[in-house]
């Protein structure tokens, strides 16, 4: 665990859909005590999901009336529903001292970033595009997502990870205990200022990034 004496930070974590990035923050929780920020969004709850742990579900008039209020860090709208990451959680929890975990795709980490410049941008590759879709089809077996879904999914593969090049940080869950160990060393020096984490700068992942791209 970390000690109080480091400033707590928001950490802005992208990856692809099926990159395994979970499993790997499920273990990270196990090292570091963080808030997890959860979404608003407009769309009604599915089966199991609860408020308030899965979402915050909210009308589209209050979803609008929050927006107006610039009570996000980011939001945007997809097919017909509306979803945002609230402010006050996430700025009350860094107040407090508690780190702040989240989870997005790239085009709402920058609207994030935009806001709060201090955020520390970390982007997990995987180790080629072609084993996304093999896990992909793989969770499908479970969760009966359709081969058009995985396709749809697939397509913004490429174009997140072309937007990996502008994080801060990035880094590869090929090998699970090496992914483990290469976040909890990000997650820890990123606290402490960044001394120490040049090997993972995006300026220095460029040949990385490159090969996964080249497999596209």
């Amino acid at each position: 665990m970390m000690g109080n004496e480091a400033k707590a930070k928001l950490f802005v974590i992208s990856a692809p859909s099926g990159c395994g990035k979970g499993t790997l923050l499920n273990e990270l929780s196990k090292r570091f005590d963080y808030y997890y920020s959860i979404s608003c969004t407009t769309r009604k709850p599915r089966e199991g999901e609860k408020d308030g742990v899965h979402y915050f579900f909210m009308t589209r008039k209050d979803f609008d009336k929050l927006a107006d209020e610039d009570g996000f860090l980011e939001h945007a709208e997809f097919s017909g529903n509306c979803y945002g990451t609230p402010r006050k959680p996430v700025e009350d929890n860094i107040a407090a001292g508690r780190d702040v975990l989240l989870e997005i795709e790239p085009q709402g980490a920058f609207q994030v970033k935009a806001k709060r410049p201090d955020a520390v941008m970390l982007f997990i590759l995987p180790p080629g595009v072609d084993s996304i879709a093999r896990r992909l089809r793989r969770r499908a077996l479970e969760s009966g997502e359709t081969e058009q879904q995985i396709q749809e999914r697939l397509k913004t593969v490429v174009p997140d990870v072309r937007r990996a090049y502008e994080y801060d940080y990035v880094m590869v869950n090929g090998d699970l205990d090496k992914a483990v160990e290469d976040l909890v060393k990000i997650f820890t020096l990123a606290k402490e200022g960044g001394a120490g984490l040049e090997e993972f700068s995006a300026a220095n992942m460029k040949e990385t990034i490159d090969e996964v791209l080249k497999d596209a």
